[in-house]
């Protein structure tokens, strides 16, 4: 009997090994990320060099596609792969057709369809970044990013908002998210490309000629091709022949430059190189710019900044164990060896030291607000049952958490559905993890949902139950996480939302929100909003606003 069950054994083993051997095949596939936002397997598409060696560094593309599209044809566009003659989208994602041989790896996010690339989309951006760096070996001063309409304006939302990642980026007729234009400066140690046909009528050139002449009068290295004629298919010049791999070869990331400036409105976006912003005035577009003068003398100035870190430890330029000479908006500060270089805002002054570190209810890096905020990582809808509501009053709550919660609502044929699928819950059946590990989307009031109810005393406002003409939604942190309360009136309806707009009715405003606003009728109505203060508490102001409608009790 000894004999059987040892082939057996052998044989499983012999399998189990040649199971560890296989290899991913060289050219074009698709593999797939595990989302932490809900729960999903999302796909991205994936080039291997023909001779892709393991123990060897590679350069890294990554390509954003544009609406209508997916990852499959984004990873054919940047090679240059058009449609065949007569050829569908749908027919074309279908096969992978052959290709010149690049020396790089290149990645390319399905992003959830066509959702535009912030919030979730760009957690699953980064997701795909690092699953690549964590299956292969990625040289991080040589990786690229490009895309196309949608996938250009992503390019310059990621490219702009954490610069130090990237080598160089190529934009090609890009349709920029809102904001995305005020960041231009953080390219200064970034090369960036654009590409733009000037008879483009879905993305006019003008924005793109707008970016480019502000660039340059900042001293970025950026250049800018334009296709006579040309109209919104500028990709098919861009991307002819696998080029832009050429003009990426020419440029890596200095990790360390002597000079950063960086320009955000939010902590979700803090960091560029060897500078750390931690604490801003709330809803300003902060700036900094830090040189080094010397190697122990550093320049910074600020606007609309409280603190920040600079992180020089690594610097070659400079040594942090010698004495340093700091000069902050011209109050000059000599810091002894080992210092700390965490610098606070105190009246017209800066100090050494940090008020976010010393902990307490504070916006920081993760805490920071606005609205928006709650719906960029994982979240789940709740409605109320506290009040033991009818029949036809639960399923109008249950329809109201279900149309916020419904991302992948069909759009028709070309921008189809977001796949994101957060999940829907009654309060009462909101366990213990679901605080611990997902913002919570709040429908009601104290009165009607009990999770509200259980942060009576933290939250800092609730709207009359009686009420039936007005609508609150605020955004407040609560154990690590963010709620977001919506009691009244929805927060979507009215009018569209400005700019280049990729998600639905529903949720195309949660980017224009602030930390909080009451409306009345429908929420374009606005009464009052604002932003709380760096201690997540209501101005004067505000409150005052708020208790004089007579619907807002303030805590």
């Amino acid at each position: 009997m000894k004999r059987p069950v040892c082939i057996f054994l052998l044989f499983f083993v012999l399998v189990a090994l040649e199971l560890q051997a296989q290899k991913l095949k060289a050219g074009p596939q698709v593999l797939t990320i595990h989302s932490v936002a809900d729960d999903t397997e999302q796909p991205y598409a994936l080039y291997l060099p023909a001779d892709f060696q393991e123990d060897k560094d590679y350069p890294l593309v990554m390509m954003l596609h544009g609406a209508g599209s997916n990852h499959r044809l984004a990873l054919r566009r940047v090679f240059g792969k058009s449609n065949a003659e007569g050829e569908t989208d749908v027919e074309a994602s279908r096969y992978f057709p052959q290709w010149d041989n690049v020396d790089y790896i290149v990645a390319a996010p399905f992003a959830r369809g066509t959702a535009g690339y912030q919030g979730i989309v760009e957690q699953d951006v980064y997701a795909v970044l690092e699953d690549v760096k964590e299956r292969f070996r990625i040289d991080e001063d040589r990786i690229y990013l490009t895309g196309l309409s949608m996938g250009g304006g992503g390019t310059l939302w990621l490219g702009l908002t954490r610069p130090d990642i990237w080598a160089a980026i190529a934009p090609v007729c890009p349709a920029p998210p809102a904001g995305a234009t005020d960041l231009v400066g953080n390219a200064l140690n970034l090369p960036v490309h654009f590409f733009h046909g000037d008879a483009d009528p879905v993305v006019p050139i003008s924005g793109t000629r707008a970016m480019v002449e502000d660039m340059q009068a900042k001293g970025i290295l950026v250049f800018s091709e334009e296709y006579e004629g040309v109209k919104h298919d500028s990709w098919v010049n861009a991307y002819a022949g696998g080029r832009i791999f050429d003009w990426f070869s020419r440029y890596k990331r200095d990790p360390f430059p002597e000079k950063v400036a960086f320009r955000t409105r939010s902590l979700t976006h803090h960091q560029a190189y060897w500078v750390e912003l931690n604490q801003l005035v709330p809803g300003s577009l902060a700036s900094i710019e830090a040189s080094i003068l010397s190697g122990q003398k550093i320049s910074v100035t600020t606007d609309s900044v409280l603190e920040f870190t600079l992180h020089l430890q690594d610097h070659p330029a400079v040594q942090t164990e010698q004495q340093l000479d700091i000069s902050i908006d011209g109050k000059s500060l000599r810091l002894l060896p080992g210092s700390q270089l965490s610098f606070y805002r105190d009246g017209n002054t800066w100090r050494v030291g940090s008020l976010v570190q010393a902990g307490g209810l504070i916006k920081r890096p993760g805490q920071s607000g606005p609205v928006f905020a709650g719906f960029s990582d994982r979240h789940v809808y709740v409605y109320g049952t506290a009040d033991n509501p009818s029949s036809e009053e639960l399923v109008r709550r249950r329809q109201q958490a279900y149309e916020a919660a419904n991302w992948s609502a069909y759009r028709g044929e070309f921008l189809g559905r977001i796949m994101f699928f957060p999940r829907i819950l009654a309060d009462k059946e909101v366990r213990p993890s679901d605080l611990a590990s997902s913002n919570l989307v709040l429908f009601g009031v104290k009165e009607t949902n009990s999770i509200i109810r259980q942060m009576e005393k933290s939250v800092p406002m609730h709207l009359d139950p009686e009420d039936q003409d007005h609508g609150l939604l605020y955004i407040y942190p609560h154990n690590g996480q963010y709620v977001v309360v919506n009691s009244g009136l929805p927060w979507w309806g009215g009018s569209r939302a400005p700019g280049f707009n990729f998600v639905g009715e529903v949720h195309q405003k949660l980017g224009t929100f602030k930390d909080f606003r009451l409306y009345k009728g429908h929420v374009d109505e606005v009464l009052a909003e604002g932003y709380f203060d760096t201690r997540w508490q209501l101005a004067d102001t505000d409150s005052e606003l708020l208790i004089n409608s007579g619907v807002i009790t303030v805590k």
